[in-house]
């Protein structure tokens, strides 16, 4: 028989078609909730697509890189510039209800538990992807595109926000959605993903068992850009973006409310 907790159907989405991935409604708000974030790996078996974890408590990605501070002797106690070092490989955890049937591991793309021998980090031969979907309220949509259940697809500079399809369900008669209803969501890729670390906490005291993976990620895009040196991310002075006043032409530019420099 299939394992339902590893088997998804579409339109859903979900790595799993039992129960426990049901889904069900969020509020509509402008500010962005998790209720509404979907987290996608590989889940083991399936060479096809990237599908939304089920029972997923938390994912935290992580960004670092140290700056340096350049200073001159006889200059006084004064910082000349700050320049970013080489950024840190991008880190990321997950918190998971362990399932019988689905582990975080083969939630992830690995033959564990009832699928294959994978115990251990040492067995993890090859790296993973995870896609992040932060998905929109459909009162943002309807402000992006004038239309009900109707989600915005970027083009361009702007691709790595795409519309993500959602399965009908029974409305009312006087207000039926479109036949393929579909949100706005900000994609971001996270690649070729290994992990460094697992962990899971067994107590008489609690009764869910719960997973934690640490991985370490390659790169992170929004699945769509091509990046180089003359990408136009903001803050750009030369083609008339407000940044700081020291890279700006101090005779010209102006900062704040009608307050020139």
């Amino acid at each position: 028989m299939a394992n339902a907790d590893k088997n998804g159907q579409a339109p859903n989405g979900m790595q799993g078609s039992s129960y426990i991935y049901q889904m069900g409604t969020s509020p509509n708000t402008r500010t962005a909730i998790s209720q509404r974030h979907r987290i996608l790996t590989p889940a083991y078996g399936d060479n096809a697509k990237l599908a939304q974890i089920g029972a997923l408590s938390e994912f935290s990605p992580n960004l670092s890189r140290n700056i340096e501070q350049v200073r001159g002797m006889g200059f006084g106690d004064k910082v000349a510039e700050l320049v970013p070092g080489n950024t840190e490989a991008p880190t990321a955890s997950f918190n998971r209800t362990m399932l019988y049937q689905a582990n975080l591991w083969q939630a992830t793309g690995y033959a564990s538990g009832i699928d294959g021998p994978v115990r251990s980090l040492a067995h993890h031969r090859w790296p993973f992807d995870v896609e992040s979907q932060l998905v929109f309220s459909s009162l943002i949509d309807f402000e992006l595109t004038n239309a009900a259940n109707t989600g915005y697809k970027g083009t361009g500079f702007n691709a790595g926000v795409s519309t993500i399809q959602y399965p009908q369900t029974t409305v009312d008669g006087g207000n039926n959605p479109a036949a393929a209803p579909t949100h706005t969501a900000i994609i971001t890729m996270y690649e070729a993903c290994w992990y460094n670390s697992w962990s899971a906490s067994f107590s008489r005291d609690q009764a869910v068992i719960m997973e934690n993976g640490s991985v370490t990620i390659t790169d992170m895009h929004d699945f769509a850009s091509v990046y180089g040196e003359f990408l136009a991310t903001g803050l750009d002075p030369t083609i008339g973006q407000l940044g700081s006043i020291r890279y700006s032409n101090q005779n010209s530019a102006s900062f704040g409310v009608g307050q020139a420099f």
